[in-house]
């Protein structure tokens, strides 16, 4: 089975290298670039076909290593 965790930053805490990304996309000539926030995405591939089994621990792995759920977010995706 195949995941996918994405962790992003919350709402409000500084993102400096969002920051620097916006910028070099701007020194670039890319228009239109209002904002940039930058996370990061896990592909995962696990043993065994239990979702909601999967999910629990990739929900654990977030909270204990993935992500620092004091200043970011993270959303899990279970595929097929």
């Amino acid at each position: 089975m195949k995941a996918r965790v994405t962790v992003t930053l919350k709402t409000g805490v500084l993102d400096p290298q969002g920051k620097a990304i916006e910028g070099a996309l701007k020194s670039l000539g890319i228009e239109g670039v209002e904002s940039v926030r930058q996370g990061k995405v896990f592909d995962i591939e696990l043993a065994g076909a239990d979702r909601a089994r999967a999910e629990d621990a990739l929900k654990a792995a977030c909270e204990k290593l993935l992500a620092n759920t004091v200043i970011e977010n993270f959303r899990v995706e279970i595929g097929g």
